[in-house]
């Protein structure tokens, strides 16, 4: 039986743990080879062991994605190297600071803007013209319901999900008479490390794993998916909710 992903070339950001290493163990158990991008070393190196254990295949990139000549280097050495890059999933992102607005220091705000919203529009820059080398190009951005539900003291991190947000809508329309396909998915309330830092009284056994969002994932960056749209776990087309994950 053929793997839904075999001999797909995925990059994914944010890959060392929660969603993104999530991810990437689904990804390549349905048979993608997958380019796995974080700043920690050691839990590239953990993920990588788990997937290679299960008979999957990974190429890992440490790197700061902050800095922003690193991800035009990727780009040139997965031309090099391969030529195409079927699938983007940009993940990573951190929560800055809950805090009113006025209060919000501005370096925090700089690397949170930079991390969550330009480091994305640099890797499709620097990606572009590889995703158009493949047959079925699908870029998917993680959001959240932060984006349209604004709550107080979450400027920050809902600025930059909304102008992830614009970024990659404006990205789909573009692209729409080529065969990339650009999607959002919001996982809603998930046991992540960023969740627990934004609702430390939360029980976290009472959330679903990063794990819940696998199957959505691996449907749209599938081939033969060619829809657009805002998605939540569980593959249902809908307007985001007010979580965080």
């Amino acid at each position: 039986m053929s793997k839904r992903l075999e001999n797909r070339l995925a990059l994914i950001t944010g890959a060392s743990r929660g969603i993104g290493a999530a991810a990437a163990k689904a990804f390549a158990a349905e048979g993608a080879h997958v380019i796995l991008v974080a700043r920690t070393s050691g839990g590239l190196e953990e993920v990588d062991d788990e997937i290679t254990a299960n008979g999957g295949s990974a190429t890992l990139v440490p790197m700061d994605l902050t800095e922003f000549a690193g991800i035009d280097d990727l780009g040139r050495q997965i031309y090099e190297r391969w030529g195409r890059l079927d699938i983007l999933l940009g993940n990573a992102a951190i929560l800055g600071e809950l805090s009113p607005v006025g209060h919000i220091r501005p370096e925090v705000w700089e690397r949170a803007q930079a991390l969550n919203v330009t480091a994305n529009w640099r890797l499709i820059r620097s990606l572009d013209a590889l995703l158009r080398q493949s047959d079925a190009g699908r870029v998917i951005f993680v959001t959240s319901g932060a984006s349209r539900s604004l709550p107080p003291y979450w400027a920050l991190y809902s600025s930059t999900k909304a102008a992830l947000e614009a970024i990659a809508v404006t990205y789909a329309r573009e692209v729409q008479k080529t065969p990339i396909r650009v999607n959002l998915v919001n996982p809603g309330p998930t046991r992540t490390a960023m969740r627990a830092a934004a609702f430390p009284g939360e029980d976290p056994e009472q959330l679903p794993p990063p794990e819940h969002l696998a199957e959505t994932l691996i449907r749209l960056a599938e081939p033969s998916f060619t829809e657009t749209g805002l998605w939540v776990a569980g593959d249902e087309p809908a307007p985001s909710t007010d979580s965080v994950h």
